[in-house]
């Protein structure tokens, strides 16, 4: 039991705060690109990202795994990306933000391409280990996909 919950039902609650933030984070930095602020949907972002970090901590895992690491990363950079967002009206804060909120949309979405290899059949078959080149690819991909969209969201990104 975790927080009053079975282990199925707090692992579906963690999935479903996992995707929200993800979707959030997509739609804002949708916005960054289009110089909008979203404040709503930023708040959005920053909580259930932040959240999902905080409720993968909760998991019964013995020792410091790579989950917990990406966790307190993801954390720290959330820190960040919340100081640099309430000083983001120019200057090094506006960059400062971009980078430190996508980043955290990063660290998220790269433990989605994790879980989806270890838990989707289909995707486990085709790299059961997580070190053949399916698994690969598929992080490259996003690696790329995120420094492309921090590039346009810091050069298009300018808050009134």
């Amino acid at each position: 039991m975790i927080l009053g919950m079975s282990l199925r039902t707090f692992t579906q609650l963690h999935v479903y705060i996992s995707l929200i933030a993800i979707g959030a984070g997509f739609v804002v930095v949708y916005g960054m690109i289009a110089a909008r602020r979203m404040p709503l949907l930023t708040a959005i972002f920053l909580i259930m990202t932040a959240l999902t970090s905080l409720t993968g901590f909760l998991f019964p895992f013995k020792g410091v795994s790579p989950a917990i690491v990406v966790g307190i990363l993801s954390l720290i950079v959330l820190v960040l990306a919340v100081i640099a967002r309430r000083r983001s009206a120019g200057g090094a804060w506006r960059g400062t933000y971009v980078i430190s909120a996508i980043l955290a949309l990063y660290f998220n979405f790269f433990v989605l391409i994790v879980q989806s290899f270890q838990k989707v059949p289909t995707l486990h078959a085709l790299a059961p280990t997580q070190t053949v080149m399916p698994f690969k690819l598929a992080q490259l991909a996003a690696l790329v996909l995120f420094i492309a969209l921090t590039t346009i969201a810091f050069k298009k990104y300018r808050p009134a």
